[in-house]
C-alpha cells in the first residue's frame, strides 16, 4: 500500500476511534502533504498532476519529526513539560509511517558502502556520496549527523 493511502486510512481509523491526539497529528501530516502537492502544481511539471510521491512524503515526515524534536527540547528548557510531552506524542504518530531508523553501526556501514560505490576519494566528492545515501536511505537516517561522518571519512 502506498504511503499516502496508509496515512489516509490511519486518519479514517482515528476518526472512528475518536482518538483526538492521533487525529490532530494525522491531520497535520495530511495538510503538510497537501501543501507540497499545491506547491508542485504551482511549479508545474515534475509530477504536479499526481502530487508528491512516497519519497517526498518521507522527507516531509522526517522534517516534521525534526521540528517536533527541536520544539520538545525548547519546551523542556523552558519548563513546559506538558507541551514537550505533546510534541513527543506527535513524533510517535509520525514515526509510525517512517521506515526503521538505522543504528550507528548500520549508518557507518551505509556510509562506507556509498563511498565505495561512488568512488569518492576526497571531500570534493561529498556531494556524490550524500546523493547516493539520500537516494537509498531517505527516511532511514538523519542526514544532519551523516554529513559530518562522511566528511570525516573523506577528509
Amino acid at each position: 500500500m502506498e504511503l499516502r493511502e496508509q496515512i489516509s486510512d490511519a486518519l479514517k481509523q482515528a476518526m472512528r476511534d475518536k482518538d483526538r491526539s492521533r487525529l490532530s497529528t494525522l491531520r497535520l501530516i495530511s495538510a503538510a502533504i497537501k501543501d507540497r502537492d499545491i506547491a508542485l502544481r504551482a511549479e508545474g511539471g515534475d509530477g504536479g498532476d499526481v502530487g508528491v510521491g512516497s519519497d517526498g512524503i518521507l522527507m516531509i515526515l522526517g522534517k516534521m519529526v525534526k521540528q517536533r524534536q527541536e520544539s520538545a527540547r525548547a519546551y523542556e528548557e523552558g519548563g513546559r513539560l506538558e507541551l514537550a510531552e505533546k510534541e513527543r506524542s506527535e513524533i510517535t504518530v509520525i514515526e509510525d509511517f517512517l521506515p526503521r531508523q538505522l543504528d550507528d553501526a548500520e549508518t557507518s556501514a551505509a556510509v562506507e558502502a556509498a563511498i565505495a560505490k561512488t568512488g569518492a576519494e576526497s571531500i570534493r566528492d561529498m556531494g556524490k556520496v550524500m546523493g547516493a545515501l539520500k537516494e537509498r536511505y531517505t527516511g532511514q537516517m538523519d542526514f544532519g549527523t551523516v554529513g559530518p561522518m562522511v566528511k570525516a571519512k573523506l577528509g
